[in-house]
């Protein structure tokens, strides 16, 4: 996982790059600023920037400018009404990454994770370092760290307090890899996802799935997907509380006006997988 321990290190300077643009965009700051910003030469900081996303810083804070912003949410309503009825096996879609769901029953809520045995290992990603945790029937937790490890085992303990919890590098590492490949081979591979939540909450994450890569939506149309236009704000909750990251992509939901807010894990890394996504989405 060379590749990801490399875009890893990569990304906590695109992190600061991006803070630093988002305050400063009135200003145009100059590709010099922003490298002194991050103690890097221009040429280095160029170069990282291109490595860890393909393209520009400049091009980059476009793609994810206010007004293209709601260029792209205005789009992706007419998208999402075409696929509000669709399968979630057709539209939960990665790339060709298809994402299947299971929710965890009301007895096994009740009994938080009895009998039940869970993996979990710490990983390097394009967006920093991951902690994922899967069960025999699917990932039941996708979360960033940063440099809080410690939060890998009392976030799993807090959720599944009577699950047998032990740590597997190896098989979580191939399954990281799988999700954070940037070009997957062979097509149609699945990933399964055991979710724990109220019946609402799953109705919002599974709403979710259905906004591809590059798309963007707002809290209300999320309500509209479930048929409940009028709990936004329980939608909105629904939203924050995404226990696997990512997969279920709650960063691709923005608020109408097209700013890009506060995020579980940090408003930078929202922006940086919403650009990320982008740049990746247009060149395929």
């Amino acid at each position: 996982m060379t590749k990801f321990l490399e875009s890893s290190k990569d990304y906590y300077r695109i992190e600061k790059a991006i803070n630093y643009l988002k305050q400063n965009y009135k200003k145009n700051p100059s590709l010099k600023e922003t490298a002194d910003h991050v103690l890097l030469s221009e040429y280095h900081f160029q170069r990282l920037f291109q490595r860890w996303v393909g393209i520009s810083p400049k091009r980059f804070i476009q793609y994810i400018a206010k007004e293209n912003t709601i260029e792209v949410l205005m789009k992706s309503e007419n998208l999402l009404e075409a696929t509000t009825n669709s399968t979630l096996s057709s539209q939960g879609r990665l790339y060709d990454l298809i994402v299947n769901c299971e929710a965890v029953t009301p007895g096994e809520l009740k009994n938080y994770g009895k009998g039940l045995k869970i993996v979990y290992g710490v990983h390097d990603t394009p967006f920093g370092i991951c902690q994922i945790a899967l069960t025999e029937r699917g990932i039941c937790s996708l979360i960033f760290l940063d440099n809080d490890k410690k939060e890998a085992t009392s976030y799993l303990e807090s959720h599944w307090k009577n699950a047998d919890i032990s740590k597997d590098q190896k098989k979580t590492f191939d399954v990281t890899k799988k999700i954070f490949s940037e070009k997957l081979q062979n097509g149609n591979k699945a990933l399964s996802l055991y979710i724990k939540g109220t019946n609402f909450q799953i109705k919002v994450w599974e709403a979710l799935l259905k906004i591809p890569p590059g798309n963007v939506t707002s809290y209300e149309d999320i309500a509209k997907m479930i048929n409940n236009p009028k709990a936004v704000r329980a939608a909105a909750s629904a939203v924050a509380n995404n226990p696997i990251s990512f997969l279920i992509p709650c960063h691709r939901v923005v608020r109408k006006s097209g700013i890009i807010h506060n995020y579980r894990w940090g408003p930078e890394r929202k922006v940086a997988m919403l650009g990320w996504e982008r740049v990746k989405s247009q060149k395929d």
